[in-house]
């Protein structure tokens, strides 16, 4: 498995490894059953701790994305990313909507979160 590490970047080196294997995951690169890299195995690979690695695969795991057998390893636990790529849409709806919600609490019209989303959308 290909991981690109950014040392430099204010993201957590976890949450780089959790997203770039959730990418893979809902891109269909990793396919259900599949197996990761054992903790040891990525975190020597990618010359961080192991702990590192653990807290990426657990997040995974939280998110339904992987799941770990005792002493076999950690595996790829959904085939439909259809359907992962469905759940993701409606957190990015659901934040919007808080979002719209938060605007309109402090008095903004729906022109103003128009043009603000269009402004954060060009960055």
């Amino acid at each position: 498995m290909n991981l690109i590490i950014n040392h430099s970047s204010m993201q957590p080196i976890y949450d780089q490894i959790a997203d770039q294997i959730r990418q893979n995951i809902m891109k269909g690169l990793l396919l259900e059953e599949t197996m990761l890299p054992s903790v040891r195995t990525l975190a020597k690979d990618l010359k961080i701790s192991a702990l590192t690695v653990k807290k990426a695969y657990d997040a995974l795991e939280q998110e339904g994305f992987v799941i770990t057998v005792h002493g076999k390893g950690t595996f790829v636990a959904c085939a439909n990313q259809e359907r992962m790529l469905e759940e993701k849409k409606k957190e990015v709806e659901a934040d919007l909507e808080t979002a719209i919600r938060k605007g309109r609490s402090c008095g903004m019209s729906d022109t103003d979160l128009k043009e603000l989303f269009l402004i954060v959308l060009e960055e």
